[in-house]
């Protein structure tokens, strides 16, 4: 019984998926390629299905909010806002 549950206990930690959130400054957005850059320099690679907030532009504050993949980096966009500064 011990094993059983040791095991099942690893799995639900291998499948769990990390909730995190990111915010900055765009520095330039690729309406055509869906890439966010921001401020620190990270790029974000949006799914070509996922609804943006409309007229995103370079300068405006951002909230990204996603689910990580362990070491795999993004897993899920759960959303990316416009944050009123």
């Amino acid at each position: 019984m011990r094993v059983l549950l040791t095991s099942a206990a690893l799995t639900l930690l291998a499948m769990h998926a990390f909730a995190d959130s990111v915010s900055g400054t765009i520095l330039a957005f690729d309406r055509v390629a869906n890439i966010i850059v921001l401020d620190d320099k990270t790029i974000w690679t949006i799914p070509a299905d996922f609804a943006l907030p409309e007229n995103l532009v370079a300068g405006d504050d951002i909230l990204i909010d996603y689910k990580s993949n362990g070491d795999n980096g993004v897993g899920v966009y759960m959303s990316i806002t416009r944050v009123d500064g």
